[in-house]
């Protein structure tokens, strides 16, 4: 595959949470330089994220190493970090980097850009043809300027047709989503991506699944909603949960039953006795 020239990320990329924990570690920088050199080694390789050399070799730390000009303890940190975090996989001893096609495609962007091309040059054909006829038949000038603008008019409709879909989805997800943060940054996500019914959907429904989890029991953990959207979140799977992976927060994870009356006599009569004794 040929490379592409540029690679796109999120202007809030230091606020996503993974970000977040390795700016909190000693050798941040070298970690944090050695993601984006991996990135734009993927964007350069442009084979969906997946680090092979020629279709043939797996790119090693050492490898890499090289090609970053790092050295190679300060990759393989890195590289256990990633992976640690899920950023990256090992698949058959192959870096990948998950769902790489869907946040780095092109097609979509390079489709509305051909559709734009086309629109604007038959339109200019179209006026050009009104030029070179106008002296001979002026009556078919204004219709078909009338027509031109009938076609904008029919664009604009659809433009807020549209618009009012993503708006409705919006808040669809907005009322669904526990926490209420970044309300703008989400809306401007739903405004740029394609979420139709089906998706919104199983954004729905996924939501519903965190819900029930103890995780998101505790709004500590609740990720905020557009980091929950950015990363494609409602692909996820929803991991067993154990009490251990949230015991550095108090929560109680069930209520006690309560004690029976034999209980509670069998807990008075050894009061009582500790009390005897104590006098005594």
């Amino acid at each position: 595959m040929s490379d592409v020239k540029w690679i796109k990320i999120s202007t809030n990329i230091f606020d996503d949470e993974k970000i977040l924990l390795i700016e909190g570690m000693p050798e941040k920088y070298t970690i944090i330089t050695c993601w984006f050199k991996l990135l734009c080694l993927a964007g350069k390789s442009n084979n969906s994220g997946v680090f092979v050399l020629n279709d043939k070799i797996a790119y090693n730390d050492e490898m890499l190493a090289s090609i970053f000009r790092m050295p190679v303890s300060s990759v393989r940190l890195s590289l256990n970090t990633f992976q640690n975090f899920g950023m990256i996989e090992l698949i058959d001893g192959v870096i990948t980097i998950p769902n790489w096609d869907k946040h780095q495609s092109l097609e979509s962007y390079e489709k509305k850009k051909e559709y734009d091309r086309q629109y604007q040059a038959q339109k200019r054909l179209e006026k050009q043809k009104i030029v070179e006829n106008r002296t001979t038949n002026r009556t078919s000038i204004v219709l078909l300027d009338k027509d031109i603008d009938i076609e904008e008019d029919k664009d604009i409709e659809l433009k807020k047709e549209i618009s009012k879909e993503k708006s409705d989805a919006f808040d669809t997800f907005w009322k669904a989503y526990p926490k209420k943060v970044g309300k703008e940054k989400c809306f401007n996500w739903f405004k740029s991506h394609k979420v139709d019914s089906d998706l919104l959907k199983k954004m729905l429904n996924k939501i519903e699944e965190y819900k029930n989890t103890k995780q998101w029991s505790n709004p500590q953990y609740i990720p905020h909603p557009y980091t929950w959207l950015n990363q494609g979140r409602w692909d996820d799977e929803i991991e067993q949960e154990t009490f251990s992976s949230y015991s550095k927060t108090p929560i109680e994870w069930e209520e006690l039953p309560e004690l029976s009356e034999e209980a509670k006599k069998k807990l008075e009569e050894r009061r009582r006795k500790a009390t005897t004794f104590d006098e005594a």
